[in-house]
């Protein structure tokens, strides 16, 4: 399984493998001049880009923090920072590549991997990738072992997490992770504003080979419009996350739509008040109308949710859906509170779609809504009745049963809906033991096809991504999994 630089970088290239950032540069020298990518990012770091958070995609679309194993296009494990590995058991062996330095100057050793490991495996709480693992993690010699309770056909593809990524010895200090000058990748982190910002130098000393933009300032600009404004302004060079509601103000050439694994989910609050009881639930799906939301909303910028799982995972479209629909009970009267946030710009005018939906249906809603930072933890504490989100659902692994674990099994760590379902458990523990490849897929949907029995949540929409692209950049990243952005091939002409 060992394979050349040559072609690493191409099948990266090929398929999502790592990404994050967004800043932008005021330099009077003009776009491209200095070579530093302009980035504009849609959410800020929330926990000081901490690569045990959702932090860590940022770092993996800088292509500064790097794992063991990264994914293709299908969703296959591929050697990175690893070279190959063979498993015995619940044991799996990797071997090291012997030519990789930290950005510090130190040397990509099975110590330094075991350390990065061990701390993620630790954390309270964990990275959701490993919800439910208890690994373990031993250096020897160019070789790192990884052991799990039990045998877990899934775990190189774990390891492809950015939230598994590894960093030199000098990131740890406490219960802090600092990624700043630690990683491995084609450009290094040198400075971190806040929540405002970031930038990148070029590592020309990167294992991988050339890199061809001199660095990256990032910017974090939550607001939908003033992101898009900077790329008609000439003020970014690359912007994520375009609403559908400035796709349109921006020249063709400059926008790129690509059908992405996030789905548009309303979660549903099982655990308490109204929709603890399964006929209130079934209320509040039949009272939804998804189609109006795709053209009203999206205009039609989005594919309609048949079930969790959307058109980016292909063989999603064998599934059975639900086989069991709970009778929908009486609601006049019921009231409820829905949440979300303001970050991604839909999301709001979503919400209030499903307020009058819901409403015609004889519910009395509730809205409330604010930035994602400031309304996570209620959310997770089950402060809401119903919660509206945006949700990848194979962010982790490539494989779509972390989420599900994470997102519906009764001790996953992101159960917004509160759900403790015995047949739900049941299903997931089934999927997780499968073996990758057609008895995995057919476990999946079987538990896809449990979770909407359940109604713990209502699927809405798949979404598509929509980047920006100023004419001056090539060969940067789309990638559906957005983990991907900036690459070492990423450059202004």
């Amino acid at each position: 399984m060992t394979v050349s630089r040559r072609s690493l970088i191409a099948a990266a290239s090929a398929a999502p493998v790592l990404g994050l950032a967004a800043c932008f540069s005021e330099s009077p020298e003009g776009n491209g001049a200095s070579g530093r990518i302009r980035v504009a990012h849609m959410q800020p770091p929330r926990s000081g880009l901490s690569p045990l958070t959702d932090d860590a995609f940022k770092l993996s679309r800088w292509a500064t923090a790097e794992t063991l194993v990264v994914l293709d296009a299908d969703g296959d494990a591929l050697p990175w920072l690893a070279t190959e590995w063979v498993q015995d058991g619940p044991a799996w062996t990797f071997t090291l590549r012997d030519d990789v330095q930290f950005h510090d100057g130190t040397p990509l050793t099975a110590e330094a991997v075991a350390n990065s490991l061990a701390v993620a495996a630790q954390a309270a709480p964990k990275p959701r990738i490993l919800d439910g693992v208890d690994l373990t993690v031993e250096a020897n010699g160019n070789t790192v072992t990884i052991a799990t309770a039990e045998a877990d056909p899934l775990l190189p593809h774990r390891l492809s997490s950015p939230q598994l990524a590894i960093l030199a010895a000098k990131a740890y200090r406490g219960d802090i992770v600092d990624p700043v000058g630690a990683g491995t990748g084609a450009f290094v982190l040198t400075a971190v504003d806040g929540t405002v910002s970031a930038a990148l130098d070029r590592n020309d000393h990167w294992w991988g080979g050339e890199v061809e933009a001199a660095g990256i300032d990032a910017s974090f600009v939550p607001d939908g419009t003033a992101r898009a404004g900077r790329l008609r302004a000439g003020e970014a060079d690359i912007v994520e996350s375009i609403p559908v509601s400035q796709a349109g103000l921006l020249e063709e050439d400059q926008i790129t739509e690509v059908p992405m694994p996030r789905t548009c989910t309303l979660y549903l609050n099982c655990s308490g008040g109204p929709f603890s009881d399964p006929g209130v639930r079934a209320a509040a799906r039949e009272a939804i109308d998804a189609a109006a939301l795709v053209e009203g909303v999206y205009d039609g910028r989005a594919d309609l949710a048949e079930g969790l799982l959307g058109p980016a995972i292909p063989w999603a479209a064998e599934r059975a859906g639900r086989t069991e629909p709970a009778a929908a009970a009486p609601v006049a009267g019921t009231v409820i509170t829905l949440g979300t946030f303001t970050d991604r710009a839909e999301l709001p005018e979503v919400a209030q779609v499903l307020q009058q939906q819901l409403q015609d249906a004889g519910f009395t809603v509730e809205l409330d809504i604010r930035e994602y930072a400031n309304i996570e933890a209620d959310a997770l504490d089950g402060a809401f009745d119903a919660f509206l989100l945006s949700r990848a659902t194979v962010l982790d692994s490539g494989d779509p049963v972390a989420y599900m674990y994470s997102d519906f099994a009764s001790v996953g760590s992101f159960n917004l809906s509160q759900v403790s379902d015995a047949g739900v458990d049941a299903a997931l523990d089934t999927a997780s033991a499968a073996v990758p490849g057609e008895e995995r897929r057919a476990a999946v949907l079987a538990a896809e096809t449990a979770i909407l029995n359940a109604d713990a949540a209502i699927p809405l929409l798949h979404e598509r991504v929509i980047q920006g692209d100023a004419a001056t950049v090539a060969g940067s990243r789309k990638d559906p999994r957005e983990r991907e952005l900036v690459g070492p091939e990423t450059h202004l002409v």
